[in-house]
């Protein structure tokens, strides 16, 4: 509860400071701000991205290979 609260209550402040009329008047700092991260985040995302490919591709090759031994063993056990 606390938390949704501190929530609206920042909501609410982040509001007032970008109106430009009766507000802190700070929209063009936050238009320049977001001008500025938008390029870093993309390349965080794409780094976070690459990683997760690269895990991917690690897991389905792990995968190939537990299912190729557990193909040999199932061949190499007796049939009953």
């Amino acid at each position: 509860m606390v938390a949704l609260i501190v929530g609206v209550l920042l909501m609410a402040f982040c509001a007032f400071a970008c109106l430009p009329e009766g507000g802190l008047a700070w929209g063009s700092y936050v238009i320049d701000f977001l001008k500025g991260c938008v390029p870093v985040l993309a390349a965080f995302i794409g780094l976070i991205s690459v990683f997760i490919g690269l895990a991917d591709i690690k897991d389905k090759k792990e995968a190939k290979k537990e299912e190729l031994a557990a193909r040999k063993a199932e061949e190499a056990s007796p049939e009953k």
